[in-house]
């Protein structure tokens, strides 16, 4: 496929996330795209299995969520950001998709004490196990900026991927996180966003893919069930809960997190993430 395609798909999914406020309706992104609007809805279905409507309600209740539980901003700013023009539509769209109005959702976000890492019992809440991961091979996007807003990346790794038709030689979604967010500005954090190679043989990928080897062996792995704005909360009971009463210690190896299942097909309370601690 020609790669002026591939341009016009990443452009619009860039527009997306950077306009979610702004006209996102299909006539507003074949002008992004500058195609005509019949054949651009084909286009964009072809290339990223669901349709303009789809991926933009997605992408905004993704950030909105993202802000409720990150931020304090009122909701009713929230939704005006995401698009909706009054608070009765974004809390009906959000619950519908979240399963829980915006104001139940941020509540359950911060269910964590301000030592957000542990609850009142100082027992870990999510269930994490010690096993042997494999070395990994990745095709990956590199993405820097807030850890929140590596969605962005994952849209481009995965339009890409089905433009070149890459997915026979891919496997599990995997993020991989470089950086300490306690430690590092948003801005500068870095991270990748990519899949396993699933053969050993060499392969072309597009100019902005690189390969990214991930270290095998010991390793915590936390599974995490709920949206992804919540795996905040998540490493917190990671860090402050599981691992000082493990015993164990932490290798100098970046987190990783392998997506089970996809966003996609699946409301975002039955997404499952395994958060992986490589372990010395």
């Amino acid at each position: 496929m020609p790669n002026s395609y591939e341009d016009r798909i990443l452009r619009v999914l860039e527009y997306i996330y950077d306009n979610p406020e702004g006209d996102l309706s299909l006539d507003a992104l074949a002008d992004v795209a500058a195609m005509s609007r019949f054949h651009w809805h084909r286009v964009f279905r072809a290339l990223t299995g669901e349709t303009c409507a789809q991926a933009v309600r997605r992408i905004r209740l993704h950030l909105a969520a993202t802000a409720l539980v990150k931020g304090k901003t009122s909701i009713e700013t929230i939704g005006r950001d995401a698009g909706y023009p009054n608070a009765r539509s974004f809390a009906r769209a959000f619950a519908d998709a979240y399963g829980a109005s915006p104001a139940v959702f941020r509540k359950r976000g911060r269910l964590l004490p301000s030592n957000p890492n542990l609850n009142a019992q100082g027992e870990p809440m999510f269930s994490t196990t010690i096993r042997s991961e494999p070395a990994r091979r990745l095709a990956a996007i590199a993405h820097k900026g807030a850890y929140s807003e590596i969605g962005r990346s994952f849209e481009a790794f995965l339009a890409l991927c089905t433009a070149r038709n890459l997915w026979p030689q891919m496997r599990q979604l995997i993020g991989v996180y470089l950086d300490s967010p306690d430690t590092v500005p948003d801005a500068e954090l870095r991270s990748y966003a990519g899949a396993t190679i699933a053969t050993a043989d060499a392969i072309t990928l597009p100019e902005n893919m690189e390969e990214v080897l991930l270290p095998g062996g010991k390793t915590a792995v936390m599974t995490y069930k709920g949206p992804y704005s919540g795996i905040h909360a998540a490493y917190g009971d990671l860090f402050g809960a599981w691992l000082p009463q493990s015993g164990e210690e932490p290798a100098d190896a970046p987190c990783y997190e392998i997506y089970l299942n996809d966003p996609h097909e699946v409301a975002p309370e039955e997404l499952l993430t395994e958060i992986c601690l490589p372990l010395k």
